[in-house]
């Protein structure tokens, strides 16, 4: 019973969230300076009759709330509407860009997961000697480099310079969009590997001085299962945290990634129609990545008594 009123405080809290977030995406057009209409005829001068029939086509002429229902009802229906820039339906112009944003996370959090908590690991374990110390100076150095520099310095060495890799667009069948992707990947996936490598590596040093761990190893038990059995499995809480933060998160820097390599993507999508005032569009985005940080997050906190049953334990107890 109580994991089942922790499930449905979970997705209520995930529901209420992105009802909120909503109402803030929609209200978002009507903050912004000057009369939304102005934003659809572009520098036009439309006669007062045309102004009304926009207003009408667009429901502006109707109050707010019910705007904002009609939206919200649509959306919930899977219409959010249609685009100025493409016209076509928003639902088409997204789902059309969708796949290479999805390959490029993918490949990304594959790179974080492997080189991130595999080098935090190494490093822990190493703790105190050159391999450590260098494996932190890396750290540093990728968590403080923003991605649009390090995308700069891939195109010229690995795809000018060298030319191993392509350094434009999407590829076309897997083969090639994966050897497109990998430049991409690397350049998005640099900063929070960074990251999740300087949380493995404090998690397992946290665990690494524990005293059942001392105990353990003091006593001739395996190391191998002790690192796996008592260490690693007792860090992952941290590391699963940080890194379902981390690649909820990563949507929104792909923008910066796809435009570095000219690839047709949502996030490269987000700058173009904020730079058109493609409004439609952007309200959209806006809340599909909110629905996947929520939904991330809300995955990460019930799979977390899973790993770590101390939690669990702990909410029982209560």
């Amino acid at each position: 019973m109580s994991v089942a009123v922790a499930l449905f405080r979970k997705l209520l809290g995930m529901a209420v969230t992105l009802l909120v977030t909503s109402f803030l995406v929609f209200s978002s057009l009507y903050l912004a300076p000057g009369d939304p209409v102005s934003f659809l005829v572009r520098g036009r001068s439309p006669s007062p009759a045309e102004l009304a029939a926009i207003r009408k086509e667009f429901g502006f002429d109707q109050p707010f709330p019910v705007r904002y229902w009609h939206w919200l009802d649509a959306v919930l229906h899977g219409d959010f509407g249609r685009s100025y820039l493409f016209h076509e339906s928003v639902g088409a112009v997204i789902w059309a860009r969708l796949p290479a944003s999805l390959l490029l996370v993918g490949v990304s959090t594959v790179l974080i997961a492997v080189v991130g908590i595999g080098a935090g690991a190494l490093s822990a374990l190493r703790s105190g000697t050159r391999t450590d110390k260098s494996v932190l100076l890396l750290v540093t150095v990728g968590a403080a480099v923003p991605s649009f520099a390090v995308a700069v310095v891939l195109r010229s060495v690995f795809g000018v310079r060298l030319g191993w890799f392509p350094t434009i667009g999407n590829g076309t069948g897997l083969l090639d969009e994966l050897h497109h992707v990998a430049l991409p990947a690397v350049a998005l996936s640099v900063t929070f590997m960074a990251l999740v490598t300087r949380v493995t590596r404090a998690s397992m040093l946290d665990e690494l001085g524990r005293e059942h761990v001392e105990v353990a190893l003091s006593r001739g038990a395996p190391r191998g299962s002790v690192l796996r059995r008592h260490v690693f499995r007792n860090a992952l809480g941290p590391i699963v945290t940080v890194s379902g933060l981390l690649v909820s998160g990563m949507l929104v820097s792909t923008a910066i990634v796809e435009t570095a390599f000219g690839m047709s993507g949502i996030g490269s999508l987000l700058v173009q129609c904020v730079d058109e005032l493609d409004f439609q569009v952007v309200q959209a985005l806006v809340l599909l990545v909110v629905a996947v940080f929520v939904v991330v997050n809300t995955v990460v906190d019930l799979v977390h008594p899973l790993i770590d049953p101390r939690i669990a334990a702990g909410e029982g107890a209560r």
